[in-house]
């Protein structure tokens, strides 16, 4: 297989470890296997004894069973455990689809949801989230008007990375009923699950729909991205069962101290996911103060959910080239949307890191050096 360069991974690989103000990051405020161990009781004494031998290849079972709990319709033998998000995008992209097939992409969105595809070979069709004037919308007639004799799969990220819009609970029943009548899968990237700021609880799309396939991870609504643990949720049992051989391809198992961790963590979901939403929910504060000054400069696309926001800046200098020249000037990194693949002067900001209000006044700062406001 040979596939594209991944735009974002690239961009970050220049910039993430060097610039010192990260503006565009896209988890939430991470913390150290001791804050973490701290939630649970003898859990640190647990962990020192942690064997470091090979685990099953679907995960340890504990874990899978804890992570079955997020769903209402999943049991243990409903999961199947993988290193971070890229392994279960990259797995289920070549166990389900062959050249040819066509796949429906949401989009903007994580290149690699639609980069394997289009490296196996299928006709890609992209689904836009649509910029509004209350914000991003979607169009569920524009979706059925992209579906075709040979479209196997739809591809959602809800909430979405970048533009933080979040299916409603109508929309993923309306895909749904859409996916069964043309007999399709849904795969849909919910690893900003739990981080909701209108506080509603949506389904899981693995939970409403026979052939929907739930991606989730430890990285990003939880802050714990250095444990690269990930998951796929689906009832079809017969793909979990390929899923597991394809993976004797891949990792073939996940670190035994990563899952032990994992299962801490999401034994105390909750209190991790309210202490990453408020930091956002501060931060998103902070955020409206500075647009609403600089209103004429920015258009601020507010999330439903999640830590990012795609916003627009009204400047005749291209986006890409504003963000390359502030970073390498300063230190401040901003993700461009040519990175995304999509037009305008877009860019991505992050809201989940404690540090943003040292970060935003950098920029402001920068803003005002350089004459833009």
């Amino acid at each position: 297989m040979k596939i594209g360069d991944f735009k974002l991974e690239v961009f970050f690989n220049k910039y993430e470890f060097s610039a010192p103000y990260l503006l565009s990051q896209s988890d939430c405020e991470s913390m150290s296997i001791k804050d973490l161990l701290s939630y649970e009781k003898d859990a640190e004494k647990q962990f020192l004894n942690c064997w470091l031998g090979y685990t099953e290849v679907a995960g340890d079972p504990e874990l899978r069973r804890v992570i079955a709990t997020l769903y209402t319709t999943m049991r243990q033998k409903n999961i199947i455990v993988h290193a971070g998000a890229q392994e279960p995008i990259f797995n289920f992209m070549n166990v389900l689809l062959d050249r040819g097939d066509h796949v429906i992409c949401q989009f903007p969105i994580y290149q690699s949801l639609y980069e394997v595809a289009n490296a196996i070979g299928c006709g890609i069709s992209r689904w836009y989230i649509e910029q509004s004037t209350d914000g991003w919308i979607i169009d569920i007639n524009k979706l059925e008007q992209l579906i075709q004799p040979t479209t196997k799969l739809i591809v959602l990220n809800s909430p979405n990375n970048p533009t933080g819009y979040t299916l409603k609970s109508e929309e993923i029943r309306a895909i749904a009923e859409l996916a069964k009548k043309y007999d399709i899968y849904v795969f849909c990237d919910e690893v900003y699950k739990g981080v909701e700021l209108d506080g509603v609880k949506r389904p899981w799309f693995a939970d409403f729909y026979e052939k929907g396939v739930s991606l989730g991870v430890m990285s990003k609504a939880y802050g714990l991205a250095g444990l690269r643990i990930g998951w796929l949720a689906t009832r079809d049992e017969d793909l979990i069962g390929k899923l597991a051989k394809m993976k004797h391809y891949t990792s073939i198992c996940s670190s035994g101290p990563s899952e032990f961790l994992s299962i801490v963590a999401l034994q105390h979901s909750q209190k991790i996911l309210d202490r990453n939403l408020k930091i956002i929910e501060n931060n998103l504060s902070i955020a409206q103060s500075f647009f609403n000054k600089y209103s004429d400069l920015f258009e601020f696309n507010k999330p439903m959910a999640g830590p990012v926001a795609f916003n627009k800046m009204n400047i005749t200098m291209p986006i890409e080239k504003f963000c390359n020249a502030m970073v390498k000037e300063k230190g401040i990194l901003l993700l461009p949307a040519n990175i995304y693949s999509f037009p305008g002067q877009y860019f991505r900001m992050g809201f989940g890191r404690r540090n943003f209000a040292d970060c935003l006044a950098m920029f402001e700062s920068y803003l005002i050096e350089k004459k833009y406001t």
